[in-house]
This record gives structure tokens, sequence and C-alpha cells, in this order.
């Protein structure tokens, strides 16, 4: 004799968890995939913003000179750790052809040009995708590019 009893609490409660595990699993891989769309695109977006904030910093100077007023100070971006380096090269790579001096950098990224030496000095030098080309006299003088 067999009699057939209906799944109790227990039961159900572990076909759910084979559901629940799966559509966690799917909601985890949504979510890193999302955290590298959105990576991708800041830095694909960084380069333009740098330009553009040279773009906007330039005009206003103008417009001082032509206006006759003395030119507002522009403010100083303060980068969050690693952003700096990061920022720096996506500029770099923004701009293959072109060596940059660090006032350079530091003006396109609008950030203190001790900033950026700072970072070369510190991190810069060791890094594979940079160039440190020496420049003047004694070689005591940087100017960086990417790496091709």
């Amino acid at each position: 004799m067999s009699t057939k009893t209906s799944p109790d609490k227990f039961d159900l409660y572990v076909l759910n968890v084979d559901d629940f595990k799966a559509l966690n699993k799917e909601k985890n891989e949504l979510k890193e995939k999302i955290a590298a769309l959105r990576l991708e695109l800041e830095e694909k977006i960084r380069p333009y913003e740098a330009e553009l904030n040279t773009i906007i910093r330039k005009l206003e100077l103008n417009l001082a000179r032509i206006e006759g007023t003395p030119a507002a100070k522009p403010g100083v971006a303060k980068f969050g750790r690693g952003k700096l380096g990061a920022s720096i090269k996506s500029l770099l790579q923004a701009n293959p052809d072109k060596e940059f001096k660090p006032k350079e950098i530091a003006a396109a990224l609008q950030t203190k040009g001790t900033a950026v030496s700072l970072w070369f000095n510190k991190y810069g030098n060791n890094d594979p995708e940079i160039d440190r080309v020496p420049v003047g006299e004694g070689g005591k003088r940087f100017v960086y590019k990417i790496k091709r």
C-alpha cells in the first residue's frame, strides 16, 4: 500500500530555494554587467570632459579679458583615491600623439600641478602604460605620453 503524501513546508522550502538561488545569481550577473558598462562609459567620457573643461576655462579667461574684469579663479577639482591616476591615463590615451607637461595635465583636469607631479613621482614612474620622457638640461624635467 502506497499512500501519497502532500509535500510539507520543508519540501516546499527546498523547491523555492533553487529558484531563489537562480534568480539571485542572475541578479548578481546583471549588476556586474551594469558596473562594467558604467566604468567603460566613464572612461570614454572622461577625456571629452577634460577637454571641455579646458575650453570653458579658456572662454572664461577670454571673456574676462574682453570685459576688462579680473578672471574668476577656477575651482580646483579634488580627486578621490585612484581617480587621479585613472583620469591622467584616460587623458593621455585620448591624445596618444601628444606629450604633456604635468602643468598641462593639471590644467586639463582642473586640479593642482603639484598633485599631478606627486602622482607621477609616486605611481606614474612605475606605470607600464606611461612613457616618462626627460626634457631640458640635466633631464630633471619630464613630459608624459601613453606608450603604444
